[in-house]
């Protein structure tokens, strides 16, 4: 199918510079020689394939440019249908809301007026001939704060009516009050803005040539602003990766330290730093708060002075939406006695106070509240900002989760209907049929090979398949590896794929999940069903049958029907020996049942041979076991997910994983050969060295000695430094090393030099994701790139051209962001579990909240601990606000007394009037969880030591893990469900989604497929790019 034709034009602009000249700039300038008009009332023809325009509205809004920069919000209210947005607004949005920023060089106001009155002109001219277009079918209705347009253009034409925001929600919305009470608290904001003060409280950031300049002369550096969660208002970084930076003494991030330093700088925008002079360098602070973004107000104990900056100049704002709470009533009552204007607290630690104007403070007092920034002056203390929405009441379940999704940028809606519209039916009475042409153009599997699945029980969207067998002959061996293919359903540039495109993956939370395609798709005509026809893409290796080197490799669609639906814990019974009943085989009877039993076992026995073979190789190269969060899903009788417990290796995950391992490493072999300069890979960089210093120091201070030189080198390390008597010491230094890691990153092979395909953890000079397209939107990009691979070599040509280097780049980093978020709400969304698993308990009574905890790392008033019973990293103080430092008493009991603490680098030492004691890296304590509630921020849980001696008798590594897991995740699944149930009984509505909605658009349940295959993959702990490296607390999430 042909493109548009697109008419090529210049545009001409006469821009004054800095010496007072006039700049001619000719820049080219495309437009579609046919747009259509998105309307379904069109008399003229238009090709209105995509989105339409509803039918049931009574009229069209077209909003003018001035309305689409200051009150976008309230166009983004769902009762607000039928609006038709100019490129004239949308550019004007462009420029000065979303990412990029420019300077308008007419200062004058005469200029900008004109500017202004232009712009009404072109949208007036725009809603008439859209009007007229329509053959008047329709009435149109301009927006505009202009009034100078409203009183030029109101009468001019009687089917256009030309009127103001205010106006046009008073006579069409007059009962949406909260459309009004935003119009009216932006309109507010937009006034105070205008008579603000003068007096300066930072610098000016310099202009954008200068920072360029000094960019390219190495006097500045730039980078991101990572803003410390800890330390919130003293502590940020700035990371120097990627500038042109020529300080070869950096070797770190740069320390910007204090507010006036930061100079307005908001965590996550796109800086440019100056450094201060060596003898202004500070450390960080190594002494652990009493909570998070609350400075300490004890004794200021720093590491070495690291380079220390301030920041000069902002090239990118990257704000979005925040959720904040409004302060207690008493404070709103001294704030807004002589002004509206409130201090509002962001949720997210890191983000400073906003100044909004309001008058609905009292209201809202037990809400989360949206709100977006709109300036931060030079004359502020604090940026301003806006109310957008309420987003629910404080402490309840939906309101947090909403939280987490909206502080990470996740935005996840019911599928639409023309997304649904798209999608096959499969029904009972229609079911969905294959294609006869697209069945005679595949490889058929179906009679000849034994295809088999192993996922978590009960998993309902099978992303892959295996099947081996013996060759004629007996000399080689078929490994097969058989993937959804998803692609089929899922066609470049539809509606679903867009949809797909922007959420990038599937998120999944402690409860829930939110899937990355409709379920008719995930759940049913691509998952890989035992006993019903498929359309795959598969990998299928000749195998010699002795060596197992590879002979032969196949790539291409095919057709397969699964035999076994097997689960982990069923396979590896199998290959064990036990007797265990296969559903499949239930209804054979005697030698028929044996036959085909010996069948099955003899395939999973020869994939477990294969897969240890891979797994050795893949050792002597280097690869790292690291630890990772491992888990197993409890389902109930309707499968929902009512526990996570402490997953039991078994060495059929491993068999599995390597076999998918496989299959990715060779597919991206073949697109990066095929293409080299336009294959997307994922990488995993070699980690800096300095990261490694905490765990070779920790490793130091039990006896062992840690190689970093190398991942052969590390992995061989960890592999001896184990201590017979307590196996959490080698599980603790994996985690350590864990942290120690880089991200791992989907990329483009035109970015990036071809020594730096390495994927470190796995070890593997070529990598990608094939497997698993049904929640990773990065997998169906790599199946497109497959098949045009395998059309290049059959042809020599391509039907189509591929993306180009430049839209590939930014779809690679922004499938990095999305993941990057995705792992972030699930660690949230696990904290907030936690938290509420403990809430309702008795810390001083219910043994639950007593733990066994062990040190980990020491601070100069504390240490962190890992309680392995919940998988919670905390930490535990031994000195409080008053002074007072932890004693031990004879039976281990902990008091506080008067009393010092002196830290070492493998120890913390507290000597009070009782003598002294010492707490090691590695012991074993007793610890008390409580939670730490927070009214603005997430709650929190803290750790009291109760006693230094070990809770229970340290368990050896193969006996289960305690309960508590299970029972934390149970307990408030069904807390939340109770409150959920009772909430919507007493306000008298019907649940959230519908079965219907439940089964078309979202899940509640999480993927348990997913969930352990990350961990399958070798997972490695991607280090949260929003995370300072900060020897406090590093946080990691699981990636492949």
């Amino acid at each position: 199918m042909e493109g548009p034709l697109m008419i090529k034009t210049e545009k001409v602009l006469h821009l004054n510079s800095s010496k007072g000249r006039t700049v001619r700039v000719v820049r080219e300038h495309y437009v579609r020689e046919q747009v259509p008009c998105g309307s379904p009332l069109c008399q003229a023809d238009c090709h209105n394939d995509g989105k339409v325009l509803s039918g049931d509205v009574t009229h069209y809004v077209v909003p003018d440019v001035g309305v689409v920069r200051a009150f976008l919000e309230i166009l983004e209210f769902r009762e607000l249908q039928g609006i038709v947005l100019t490129q004239t607004a949308y550019q004007t949005v462009q420029h000065t809301r979303g990412h990029h920023y420019f300077v308008y060089l007419v200062p004058e106001l005469q200029k900008k007026k004109s500017l202004c009155a232009f712009c009404s002109r072109n949208v007036y001219n725009a809603a008439v001939w859209y009007y007229n277009h329509l053959a008047g079918l329709q009435p149109v209705v301009m927006i505009t704060e202009d009034n100078d347009a409203i009183s030029e253009f109101s009468a001019v034409n009687s089917g256009v009516y030309v009127i103001s925001t205010q106006e046009y929600l008073l006579s069409f919305w007059p009962d949406l009050q909260a459309a009004h009470d935003l119009y009216n608290s932006i309109a507010q904001t937009l006034q105070e803005r205008e008579s603000e003060g003068v007096e300066k409280v930072y610098t000016e950031h310099l202009p954008a040539e200068v920072l360029e300049a000094g960019i390219k002369s190495g006097r500045y550096i730039q980078g991101i602003l990572s803003v410390n969660k800890h330390r919130a208002q003293n502590e940020a970084f700035v990371r120097y990766e990627g500038s042109a930076s020529k300080n070869t003494e950096l070797n770190s991030d740069v320390l910007i330290n204090g507010a006036k330093h930061r100079n307005r700088a908001v965590h996550g925008d796109v800086v440019v730093i100056e450094l201060l002079p060596c003898n202004e360098w500070k450390g960080r602070t190594m002494a652990l708060t009493e909570g998070q973004g609350e400075e300490q107000p004890l004794e200021e104990t720093q590491s070495q002075p690291m380079p220390s900056g301030r920041v000069v100049g902002i090239l990118q704002r990257n704000w979005r939406d925040y959720v904040v709470t409004f302060p207690p009533l008493e404070e709103v009552q001294s704030q807004s006695r002589n002004s509206q204007k409130i201090l509002v607290i962001p949720w997210d630690y890191r983000i400073p106070k906003i100044r909004i104007s309001t008058q609905q403070a009292e209201a809202l007092q037990d809400q989360r509240v949206i709100v977006r920034l709109d300036s931060w002056e030079s004359t502020s203390v604090y940026p301003n900002g806006h109310c957008v929405r309420v987003l629910g009441k404080t402490g309840e379940l939906e309101t947090e989760i909403q939280t987490i999704l909206l502080e990470n940028c996740i935005h996840v809606p019911p599928f639409s209907e023309a997304q649904l519209r798209e999608m096959p039916v499969n029904t009972e009475e229609n079911r969905w049929q294959m294609d006869t042409s697209e069945v005679s153009s595949r490889r058929d599997l179906r009679d000849t090979h034994l295809v088999f699945s192993i996922d978590p029980k009960g998993c309902e969207d099978v992303d892959d398949t295996l099947s081996v067998r013996t060759l004629p002959g007996g000399k080689r061996l078929e490994l097969g590896v058989h993937i959804a293919d998803v692609t089929y359903f899922v066609r470049e540039g539809s509606l679903t794929d867009l949809e797909a495109r922007s959420r990038a993956t599937t998120y999944y939370l402690a409860d829930r999940r939110y899937d990355m395609l409709p379920a008719v798709l995930s759940a049913d005509l691509c998952s890989l069903l035992g006993g019903v026809d498929r359309y795959a893409m598969s990998v299928l290796w000749e195998l010699d049958a002795e060596t197992l080197d590879v002979c032969t490799v196949w790539y291409g669609h095919t057709l397969i029907r699964s035999s076994y639906q097997l689960y982990y814990e069923l396979a590896q019974s199998l290959l064990n020996g036990e007797e265990v009943e296969v559903p499949e085989l239930s209804q054979l009877k005697g030698s028929q049942r044996d036959q085909k039993l010996a069948e099955l076992l003899q395939a999973l026995e020869t994939l477990t041979r294969v897969a240890r073979h891979l797994r050795a190789q893949r050792d002597k190269g280097g690869a790292l076991e690291l630890e990772g969060v491992e888990v197993r899903a409890q389902l109930d009788e309707e499968k929902n997910i009512t526990a996570l417990v402490p997953k039991q290796p078994l060495e059929v995950h491993e068999t599995v994983a390597e076999c998918m391992i496989y299959a990715n490493h060779w597919v991206a072999r073949k697109i990066q050969e095929s293409f080299p300069h336009q294959a997307l890979l994922r990488h995993h960089p070699p980690p800096k060295q300095e990261f490694f210093n905490h765990l070779i120091n920790c490793a130091k201070a039990r006896g062992f000695s840690i190689d970093t030189r190398s991942n052969r080198a590390l992995a061989d390390s960890l592999e001896q430094a184990v201590d017979p008597q307590d196996p959490l010491v080698n599980k603790l230094m994996r985690m350590m090393a864990t942290q120690a890691m880089s991200n791992a990153l989907y990329f483009s092979t035109r970015a990036c030099p071809e020594e730096q395909y390495y994927h470190y953890g796995l070890a593997l000079d070529r990598y990608t994701h094939f497997t698993s397209p049904i929640r990773r939107y990065a997998d169906i990009l790599v199946h497109r790139l497959l098949m045009s691979a395998i059309q290049l070599e059959k042809e020599g040509s391509l039907s189509k051209p591929l993306a180009s280097n430049k839209e590939l780049e930014e779809l690679t980093q922004h499938i990095n962001n999305k993941n990057r978020a995705a792992q972030h709400a699930q660690k949230q969304s696990t904290e907030l579990f936690q938290c509420l698993y403990f809430r309702d308990k008795d810390a001083k009574t219910d043994e639950r909240c007593v733990a066994d905890a062990v040190i980990y790392a020491v601070r100069a008033n504390g240490f962190l601990a890992f309680i392995p019973q919940y998988g919670v990293k905390g930490a535990v103080h031994l000195k409080d606000r008053e002074g007072q430092v932890v004693s031990v008493e004879g039976d281990g009991r902990c008091e506080w007394k008067a009393g010092t603490l002196q830290r070492y680098p493998d120890r913390i030492s507290s000597c009070t009037s009782t003598g002294t004691h010492t707490f090691d890296l590695f012991s074993h304590v007793t610890v008390r969880i409580s939670v730490e509630p927070s009214r603005c921020h997430a709650d929190s849980l803290c750790l009291e030591l109760i006693s230094n001696k070990p809770h229970c008798p340290v368990q050896p590594e193969s006996q289960p893990a305690g309960r508590g897991r299970s029972e934390l995740v149970q307990d408030v699944v069904r807390w939340a469900e109770e409150a959920s149930l009772q909430a919507e009984e007493e306000r008298g509505r019907k649940p959230r989604l519908s079965r219907e909605e439940r089964q078309f658009r979202q899940s509640r349940t999480p993927n348990l497929y997913a969930l352990l295959q990350e961990i399958s993959e070798l997972a490695l702990l991607d280090l949260s790019v929003c995370q300072i490296r900060n020897t406090e607390e590093q946080t990691c999430t699981a990636s492949s």
